[in-house]
């Protein structure tokens, strides 16, 4: 019966230039091969720059693409160190070591182990190679000899191995042929495959699952714990130590940081979890490198992660965003508030300039103008007002207005005058002076007629608020003069006043007489036109 979770082990032998940290690797290529080499940590950012041991340049036919160093191919010159630096706040800057050799076959970075008669399945270790959108063909050489029995290789170029043998244990090289920037180049990773019997104990090197090249995003001031886990083997070793370094220095000589670690078993696997806990995150961890190291009897590994600030400048710039939108909705609404009746009065100047199609309405007049009649018109403000200064004002602007005692015919019957010419006028405009009384001090709708003129207007207001309350037409315009107590009105005018209010015309002192369109009644005259309907281009009004 074959042992559950023994399929492979996995320990990475890459040459570690510096004490237990793991910031310097070391790589075994071999020449004539593409290679590429990435900067840690394995993140999007691609601001990197590169060069040689001592700051030199780099050599010919090595080339910085999208922040990684390609070498198209690798040559013997190649050989040494090279140092990528991530231009931030506080900088990284990490130190890489590359072996050139001219054995046809790179030596393995890794070595994998596998339990005999178990299915296995050797991975590639192309994956820079593989992002690219090129066609490829992958082919697998076992010590340097094209491998003879697999089951399959998939587009990643897994290969595939059905049982296991002893006779399967050897090197494996990774060849990928491609073309790159209209040349052919052929990439080539090793991997060391070493075959164990069932339920034997294999004692193999520490692996650090977890950090590898990882990016914790976190925020200054801010606490932060950061977890490691790494495979010690298949049963627990007193001697297993696990550890945290701070950019080179033990995680101990910082004041607050405190480490610990704990065996976990997993699958028939002995583990190793640590947990590095930071109080306060503080500006010297953030872009440093975070080692956490594991050591057994057989050896020591280290994993690698850097802290990273968050970046909050897009939710800024979302809020920023925002809040601008929102006031400038807020801005606009209140400036169009502010501004209707200019926005339009000006709307429908520019409407009678490019608006040709006109719809009547069957209309006669624009407007008619209701107002009590004194016994002589020569000295009463409000009848001067209504059949001198409206007018003179309206319609010089195109409107046109029914007024009585200046539009009717002698002779014609007063109330069928008005009953028909309040029906063919779009507004009614009621001018409300002081004069104006009920007897019933406004508790009814009747209006006390005090003579002739106040029983013809009694009528008028009568015909026209009852259309305008029951069918909305005429609309109705409150003009006052003077001082006016709606207490000695009818009802209907009352409900009028309190549900649209009233405009307030003053009558100009000697001083201003001359200048009576920029005295305080400007904007009466401006807010009267905008009540109005618009001013017809032609002969026919537009329906408002």
């Amino acid at each position: 019966m074959k042992a559950a979770g023994w399929v492979y082990l996995l320990s990475v032998t890459l040459t570690v230039a510096q004490s237990h940290c793991g910031v310097s690797d070391l790589y075994h290529v071999s020449a004539g091969y593409l290679f590429v080499l990435r900067c840690p940590p394995e993140d999007k950012h691609t601001n990197v720059t590169w060069s040689r041991e001592g700051g030199h340049n780099l050599p010919p036919g090595v080339e910085v693409i999208d922040g990684l160093l390609w070498f198209l191919p690798v040559q013997m010159s190649h050989n040494g160190s090279y140092t990528c630096e991530k231009r931030g706040k506080t900088g990284l800057r990490v130190t890489i070591g590359l072996s050139v050799s001219s054995d046809a076959c790179p030596e393995g970075p890794e070595t994998i182990s596998f339990a005999e008669d178990v299915s296995s399945s050797v991975p590639c270790k192309q994956k820079e190679i593989f992002k690219l959108n090129t066609e490829r063909n992958i082919r697998w050489l076992k010590d340097c000899k094209p491998v003879q029995r697999y089951t399959s290789v998939d587009k990643d170029g897994l290969m595939r191995l059905n049982g296991s043998s002893k006779r399967d244990a050897g090197k494996y090289t990774c060849l990928v042929d491609f073309t790159f920037n209209g040349q052919n180049f052929t990439a080539a990773r090793s991997i060391r495959l070493n075959i164990t019997k069932i339920g034997t104990v294999i004692a193999a090197e520490p692996i650090v699952e977890y950090p590898q090249q990882a990016v914790v995003v976190v925020k200054e001031g801010t606490p932060v714990e950061l977890k490691c886990k790494a495979y010690i083997g298949y049963s627990e070793d007193n001697d297993t130590e696990m550890f945290w370094f701070v950019n080179n220095t033990f995680s101990d000589d910082f004041d607050g940081l405190k480490d610990s670690w704990h065996h976990v078993h997993e699958g028939g696997r002995v583990k190793g979890v640590s947990t590095l806990s930071i109080p306060k995150v503080l500006r010297q961890f953030i872009n440093v490198p975070f080692s956490c190291c594991v050591q057994t009897s057989i050896g020591h590994k280290c994993g690698i992660l850097w802290l990273q600030e968050a970046d909050h400048r897009a939710l800024y710039t979302s809020v920023s965003l925002c809040i601008s939108a929102s006031l400038a909705v807020l801005a606009a609404t209140a400036a169009f508030l502010f501004f209707r009746v200019d926005l339009v009065l000006a709307y429908r100047k520019l409407l009678r300039h490019f608006s040709k199609q006109q719809i009547s309405d069957g209309k006669l007049y624009d407007a008619y103008v209701s107002f009590l009649h004194p016994d002589t018109l020569t000295s009463d403000v409000t009848a001067n007002f209504a059949m001198q200064i409206l007018p003179k004002e309206l319609e010089t602007q195109g409107y046109s207005l029914f007024i009585r005692g200046r539009d009717d015919c002698p002779g014609e019957a007063v109330h069928g005058v008005i009953s028909s010419m309040v029906c063919r006028c779009r507004r009614l405009i009621i001018i409300l002076s002081p004069e104006i009384k009920s007897s019933t001090e406004g508790k009814t709708d009747e209006v006390e007629p005090l003579c002739d003129n106040q029983t013809q207007l009694c009528y008028e207001q009568k015909i026209g608020l009852h259309d305008a309350l029951t069918r909305n037409e005429p609309r109705v315009i409150l003009v006052e003069i003077g001082s006016v107590d709606y207490r000695c009105l009818p009802e209907s005018l009352r409900y009028i006043q309190r549900k649209q209010g009233a405009l307030k015309w003053k009558k100009p002192s000697l001083k201003t007489k001359k200048h009576i369109k920029f005295s305080s009644n400007r904007n009466f005259w401006k807010h009267l036109r905008y009540h109005m309907p618009s001013v017809p281009a032609g002969k026919q009004h537009t329906i408002v």
